[in-house]
């Protein structure tokens, strides 16, 4: 009994203590920094034909980068610590820009000692074709000679119509990389009438 009444006497003893409050937190929102024309300021995880070139700071309309460019991942809000953090990446940037531009180089130089690109479709007897030659049968067969040339670097003007022709086929393979191949469409071999 004693151990407990020298407890109780401490306890009068000290002084009262202050009450401890809870803090009330403050919620930061993530708003999107504006641009000097009221659009939103982001900066590029990737080259953008017409927007930017990759780790730019750049500004659009806030519904393409609400609505396109983050939920994709093309794009990052430039927080404080991304904005410090931009100059380092944008050396990484120029790195990588500058790899690839090699890389291009060497396919454009492949592709001028490249022989005319020959094509097979189906053609009438007057040498027209059923359908036509356009930039993804050409792209289809780059790839099948083992060299990435995507649909959307053939400059093709118009679609091939006719069989038997030998057309010039300019290429923008990309960072102002221009070449041309020679583009041969053969009509294919009837097969046996019955």
């Amino acid at each position: 009994m004693a151990k407990t009444a020298k407890k109780a006497e401490v306890k009068k003893d000290d002084a009262p203590k202050a009450k401890k409050l809870p803090t009330k937190k403050v919620r930061k929102r993530n708003q999107l920094k504006k641009g000097k024309h009221g659009g939103t300021l982001i900066v590029l995880v990737n080259d953008l034909a017409h927007v930017g070139k990759q780790g730019d700071l750049v500004e659009v309309k806030p519904g393409y980068a609400r609505n396109y460019l983050l939920p994709y991942g093309l794009a990052v809000i430039p927080s404080e610590q991304n904005l410090r953090t931009l100059d380092q990446y944008k050396i990484k940037v120029l790195k990588a820009r500058d790899a690839k531009i090699a890389d291009l180089k060497v396919l454009a130089e492949q592709l001028s000692r490249l022989p005319a690109v020959t094509l097979e479709a189906n053609a009438t007897e007057e040498g027209h074709l059923y359908g036509s030659i356009g930039p993804h049968e050409i792209s289809k067969t780059l790839k099948g000679k083992n060299l990435l040339v995507e649909a959307d670097m053939v400059k093709l003007e118009n679609h091939i119509k006719e069989a038997n022709t030998l057309t010039e086929v300019p290429l923008s393979l990309g960072y102002g990389i221009e070449a041309k191949i020679q583009v041969l469409v053969v009509a294919l071999a009837p097969s046996g009438k019955k």
